[in-house]
Order: structure tokens, then sequence, then C-alpha cells
């Protein structure tokens, strides 16, 4: 019932904000819609903790503590980014930005396409973790395509469109790719599946088998699963679209789109290579991981240096990160994959809130780009800049926050898996990308006063953000048992095959 629910409740919302006419009641169903989602969210977790796996609907939803993980990151961020997303919109209709400074029913109907479109969002990416069957995951992943680029034309500027064509295109090639590495997989599988045939894509009942594949056919399926998702998840060289539709989105979709729909594609990887690494051997996935986790960080750090958008910048970000993650995949053993995990998890708590302080200052400022923005925004915006700064360090992986523990987990793989040399460009990397992004936040925070009018009246966004904020410091300190566990849970899966 739980896995049902988490389905339903977000098109439940969908519907209502769709029906809806008043900006209040869209507001109501959103936060409420998502706060009930991550109440399921966290009942699913306790369920796995107690009994492992939980399936429904004759296996064609089927949650492990992976899934439950997944499921879990993406409830919280959609959580974060509805109650933020009250005071960004109602700051936007102020400005009469929807069109031509008129506010009313025009900004109504944007509104809905908001929030009717983002529940949509949120449901195709529960069901990218919940489904047991690989082909319907596929096709949850399109739906998440489907659903956010038009969120990315919501502005409806031209290099919104743009971005949101861009977006489209290459992730459709990326996806067509995914599908013919789905149809490989199971042409690889279906001479010793049996009787199974009719559950023939279904995940648990590959994975028992999946050391009789054909290997030849595996080795293919998965360079097209790595490319195909890899697309979906932004890793080098098939990133290109990222810093378009993060720039153009609105915040909290590109909050959505760093934090939680980069964790469903990276997902979808990690299921094809635990058959791929029972069928192989984890040596092959492993060296491909390996070139592009480092090419993703490679090609991010001189971007992040001389960024010019403070919007883009957080784009690079999230290479960096995702090439982290892949790289703690490719490094292997227990503590690769339980610091890609861990680094999942804090990615994912401390990203929306980089993105909602970047926000705030865009949304004052009338601007993203750091050459027209005034230096010493703290004087105006103390609470934004100061949860800037801060979050600039958590982002890095400055101890004592808490990427810096998976990071350096990862690095701790690395090492034992003797692989030095990309340890090394790991760690010339993080140090690089730290640089430019202290150096660049740092500049438009600190300073002399600027003269810039006082902001944050909205309690809506101080709060999100102060919130958020104690929460990140929290996670530097303590990580609760109960997320240990799961975290651990996920990790055992992964390593058990490989």
């Amino acid at each position: 019932m739980v896995l049902f629910l988490l389905l339903i409740v977000p098109l439940i919302a969908a519907a209502i904000a769709f029906a809806a006419r008043r900006r209040s009641v869209m507001e109501a169903v959103n936060i409420c819609a998502a706060a009930l989602t991550f109440l399921l969210a966290l009942t699913l977790a306790g369920s796995i903790l107690s009994s492992g796996t939980v399936s429904a609907m004759s296996d064609l939803l089927y949650a492990d503590a992976l899934s439950s993980l997944v499921v879990l990151l993406v409830a919280f961020v959609y959580l974060a980014c509805a109650v933020y997303a009250v005071g960004y919109f109602r700051d936007d209709e102020k400005s009469g930005i929807f069109e031509d400074g008129i506010v009313g029913t025009v900004s109504i109907g944007k509104l809905r396409e908001y929030y009717a479109l983002t529940p949509l969002f949120v449901s195709s990416m529960l069901l990218v973790a919940l489904s047991n069957n690989l082909g319907i995951m596929w096709v949850a992943i399109e739906g998440t395509t489907l659903a956010s680029v038009f969120l990315v034309t919501y502005y409806g500027r031209p290099n919104s469109l743009e971005a949101a064509w861009k977006y489209a295109i290459i992730g459709g090639v990326g996806l067509s790719m995914a599908l013919f590495g789905t149809i490989l997989t199971y042409y690889s599988a279906h001479t010793v599946l049996g009787t199974e045939t009719l559950a023939g894509l279904n995940w648990s009942v590959l994975v028992t088998k999946a050391s009789q594949f054909d290997r030849t056919t595996m080795r293919l399926a998965f360079i097209l699963i790595l490319l195909g998702y890899g697309t979906k998840a932004g890793i080098a060289p098939m990133h290109t679209w990222k810093p378009d539709a993060y720039s153009e989105a609105p915040v909290p979709v590109a909050a959505m789109l760093a934090a939680a729909m980069l964790n469903c594609a990276l997902y979808g990887l990690l299921r094809f290579l635990i058959l791929t690494s029972r069928c192989l051997g984890p040596e092959f996935a492993s060296h491909l991981l390996i070139i592009f986790g480092l090419l993703s960080m490679g090609i991010a750090t001189p971007f992040v240096l001389v960024q010019h958008s403070f919007r883009r910048i957080l784009a690079y970000s999230s290479i960096d990160h995702c090439g982290i993650m892949v790289l703690g995949l490719g490094f292997g053993g227990p503590l690769g994959v339980l610091g890609m995990l861990l680094h999942m998890t804090f990615h994912s708590v401390t990203k929306p809130l980089l993105f909602f302080c970047v926000g705030n200052i865009q949304q004052h400022l009338k601007t993203d780009q750091f050459r027209k923005a005034k230096d010493g925004l703290i004087h105006a915006m103390p609470v934004s800049s100061a949860v800037l700064l801060m979050t600039t360090l958590a982002v890095t992986g400055s101890p004592p926050f808490s990427l810096f523990q998976s990071e350096f987990t990862i690095l701790r793989a690395a090492f034992d898996g003797s692989h030095f040399v990309p340890a090394v460009l790991f760690v010339t990397f993080l140090v690089a990308i730290f640089a430019g992004f202290l150096i660049h936040i740092a500049r438009l925070v600190l300073g002399p006063d600027p003269g810039v009018p006082d902001s944050e009246t909205c309690v809506w966004k101080k709060y999100s953000l102060v919130g958020l904020a104690c929460f990140v410091v929290l996670m530097g300190f303590w990580l609760p048992a109960p997320l240990y566990a799961l975290i651990q849970g996920a990790a055992h899966i992964v390593n058990d095959v490989r």
C-alpha cells in the first residue's frame, strides 16, 4: 500500500492544482503532498529496515534498501522545494515577471503550470526507484524528461526555449541508447530465463541469473546504459544540456533537477552495474566508470574557474559531483560504494540550499551575472549571503561538513584499490574547484556596503533557508542511525553481487 500511495499522492496533488483557481490552494496542496510523500518515504524506509524488501502489484513495484534511499532523497528534496517555492513564486508574481508586468490571471495560469507539472515530475522520479521492471524504469525516466522539459521553458524566454530544446534532444538521444541497452540486457538473459520469460525484465529475477548472461552482449549493453543514463545524469561529455537548463528553469525546478533527478539517473545506472558486475566481474565496468568520472570532474574544473553566471556555476558543480559519485563506483569495494551513497545523500541535502540562496540573490538583483552584481551583499542580504558562503564551503567538501566525509571515503577507496593516479587527479580537481568556487562567492558576498536596498522580508524564503542550513550543519556532525543503516543496506546490495 505504501508503494502505491507514494506514486498516487503526487498525481492527486497535480489534479487538484490543475483544477484550482487560487494561488493559496495550489501552495497548500503542494506542501501537503510533499509532506505526505516524505512521511510515506520514511514509512517505506522503516519497512525496509525491518523486513528487507517490499513488493506490490505482482512484483511490478519493488523496493529494497537502495530504492528506498532514492525515494527518501527525492521526497526530501520535493518537500524542501515545496516550502521555498511559495516565497519564490510570490516574489515572481509581485515583480510581474510572467508577462509585461501584468499581474493577475496570467500569473495564476503560470502558477497552475508549475504546481501541476511538479508533482508529475516527482511521481515519475518515484516510479524510477520503485519499478522492478527495467523497461518500466526506462519509461519512468523518460517521463521525468517530459514533465520537466515544460518546467525548463517556464518563463518563455528565447534562452529558456533553447535550453529546453537542448535538454529534450540530448536527453532523447541518451535515453534511446539506454533503451537499446535495456533490450540488449534482456537479449543476453533470454536463454537462461526459462519459464520466467514474462518477468524477464524484472530486476529481482535478472539479478539471480546474471552470472549466466551472454558476456559479449552484456558488455555492449552496459556501454549503452552508461552513455544513456549518463546523459540523463550529466556525465561528461554528455553534460552540455545542464548549464542551460539549470540557468533557465525556475530555482525550485533547477534544485530538483540537480539533487533529485540526478539520483534517479544514477540509480538506473546502478541497477545495470550490479547485473554487469555479476556477469563480467567488476573490472570491466570499473575502468569505464573511472574514465568518465575523471572526465566529468576535469571538464567541470575550468568552467568553474572562469564562470560569469552564478546559476551556471551550480550546473558545473553538479557535473563535478556526478563525476565524484561515478568515481566512487569505479573505485569499487565496500568503501567506494559506501562513499558514493553517502555522497548522494549529503549532496541531496546540500545542493538545494545552494540553489535557494542563489535564487534569492538573483531575484533581488535581477541578474545572475557576477560582473553585474554588487559585491558585499552580506550587508543587504545577511541571511542569504551568510548561508550561501557556508553552503559553498559545504558543497566543496570542506570539513567539518558532511561532503568532506564522503569524499574522503571515496579517496580511501582509491588508495585501497591501488588507483594512485586517479586518486591524485581526484584531489587536484577537488582543490581547484574549491578555490574557484570560493573566490567567486567570496567576492559576491564579502566587501564594503554596496548601497543595495535591504531585502529578505519574505518569511517563506528566509526560514526555508535557515531550516535547511541547520540541517546541513547538523549532518556534518551527526548522521541518524536509521539513515546510516539504510545506506549500509543499499551498499550491501551493490557489493554483494560485485
